[in-house]
């Protein structure tokens, strides 16, 4: 079944979180703890649920900012230990000792930095087109056209970067729709922190077992480098998939999830 539920952060920040539980009642199963891209939603994880919440208890996590979850005021705090805050509370609020952590492009981000402020809570990590962060990229570079003319514009114009060719339009749509719910006020904020993080120094740090999943036109054409993850980080296991686009997790969900499915069943056995 899945439930739809909210915490209240300790800043008083409403933060939406969706449960998905197939698995056997009668057996004893892991969480997993699922944290979306920028500018994305719990939503968009959508099409992995069936395959992964058989096997796991799936929590599926709005940032603050997005989805279903509240903006934050335009002068209220905003940082990487906020956005780890709103995960460790999650994890308290449901008596998580300890689950697997996944995270998609900058929910990755946030992911890596929980798993180095609280390490004890992290059974693995699984990362899907993420790397050490976006310091030093020319990721806002683009506000001031999204703050004149809106989300849309901007996202049709680069969706090759995002997608691969003959792709379902339905799934383009659909993608567009969905980021077009964003606050761009809030993005505005949100991107330029992203451009802050750099997770490179922390990696060796990492003790618990680490899945990197790599979207291999990124590295084809030079637009992300993964070679920190694959050297700094001393347990970890890397797939690439040749010739994906960034939004794989979105076009590609069944051989995403079957991944990580495969990396935890061999990490963690029954």
């Amino acid at each position: 079944m899945s439930e739809h539920a909210t915490i209240k952060a300790s800043d008083g920040l409403s933060i939406h979180y969706v449960i998905d539980d197939f698995t056997d009642p009668w057996r004893e199963t892991d969480t997993l703890v699922m944290l979306h891209s920028a500018m994305s939603s719990a939503r968009r994880f959508y099409s992995l649920v069936p395959t992964l919440a058989r096997h796991f208890r799936v929590v599926r996590m709005d940032l603050r900012g997005h989805g279903e979850s509240e903006v934050p005021g335009a002068d209220s705090v905003l940082d990487m230990p906020r956005l780890v805050a709103d995960v460790k509370e999650l994890f308290d609020a449901l008596g998580l000792e300890q689950a697997h952590l996944l995270g998609n492009s900058a929910g990755g981000y946030v992911a890596q930095n929980m798993t180095f402020t609280h390490p004890e809570r992290i059974k693995s990590l699984l990362l899907f087109g993420s790397t050490t962060g976006l310091k030093g990229t020319n990721a806002v570079t683009w506000i001031p056209r999204v703050q004149r003319e809106g989300l849309r514009p901007f996202l049709e114009d680069t969706i090759s970067y995002r997608f691969d060719e003959g792709v379902d339009p339905g799934l383009v749509k659909f993608f567009l729709d969905e980021v077009e719910k964003n606050d761009i006020g809030f993005i505005a904020r949100f991107i330029p922190l992203m451009t802050t993080v750099d997770t490179t120094p922390d990696l060796p740090k990492i003790a618990c077992p680490v899945l990197v999943v790599i979207p291999g036109k990124e590295e084809e054409t030079g637009v992300r480098n993964y070679d920190a993850m694959r050297t700094q980080i001393r347990d970890v296991t890397v797939r690439v998939f040749p010739g994906a686009a960034h939004n794989m997790m979105d076009s590609m969900p069944d051989a995403c999830a079957e991944v990580a499915l495969d990396f935890l069943r061999k990490r963690f056995p029954a």
